[in-house]
């Protein structure tokens, strides 16, 4: 698979606590550069991101991030406001005591919601695969599905583990027709990013291809 391919596949995420606007200024000058499919950044630089980026680059956030537990009131006022303020995809946070209580029915009603509140823009739903079981993850992929997201996303990035090939496979046999994958966290490879696409993921939230890519160019140029 090309490089660029890859590229158009990658939401270039920046979300770490200390990011300063120099920073996600730069995320956002490379996403614009290597044509990547979106810039995922913090809540609270997404208006000025949508300003500085214009329609060059759809911009990503997050909501719940990363632990998951607010009550699904501030996530819907956090996804309206993200959307006030220009996002034009939303990555939210389950509440992951809710799957261990086995309350998956609060949990699809919870991302029904912020679907409703996200309309035609793009809900994409984080479950932290490192924290569940394979039946939980199972009965997530259905909830998911009943709610009507656009994707299933593995991980935050924020726990104990990322992304995994078996994870991607799991995914695909249990998820809805329309509803897409995401793999994010610990994706440090083109190797990696190339296996995780052709498993059928159709995003990867990751800042490190971008690097990749940047230091080869670096080393080609000098």
């Amino acid at each position: 698979m090309e490089v660029k391919e890859i590229l158009k596949h990658v939401d270039h995420t920046l979300l770490t606590q200390t990011a300063t606007w120099e920073e996600i200024r730069q995320i956002c000058d490379d996403a614009i550069r290597y044509g990547t499919a979106s810039v995922c950044i913090p809540p609270s630089y997404v208006k000025q991101v949508k300003a500085y980026v214009r329609d060059q680059m759809a911009v990503c956030t997050v909501i719940g991030f990363p632990n998951g537990y607010m009550t699904t009131a501030a996530k819907e006022f956090e996804t309206k406001d993200a959307l006030q303020n220009g996002a034009d995809e939303i990555d939210m946070v389950i509440n992951l005591g809710w799957a261990k209580d086995g309350k998956f029915d609060l949990i699809e009603e919870e991302i029904r919601t912020l679907k409703t509140a996200c309309g035609d823009k793009v809900l994409k739903v984080i479950i932290e695969t490192c924290l569940l079981t394979d039946e939980e993850k199972i009965k997530m992929c259905r909830a998911v599905t009943d709610a009507g997201a656009d994707y299933i996303k593995t991980s935050t990035g924020f726990s104990k583990a990322g992304a995994t090939f078996e994870d991607i496979k799991l995914f695909s046999e249990h998820i809805g027709d329309g509803v897409k994958m995401k793999a994010a966290g610990g994706i440090s490879s083109m190797e990696d990013a190339e296996k995780f696409l052709s498993l059928g993921a159709d995003r990867l939230g990751t800042s490190r291809i971008v690097k990749l890519v940047k230091n080869e160019q670096g080393t080609v140029t000098n």
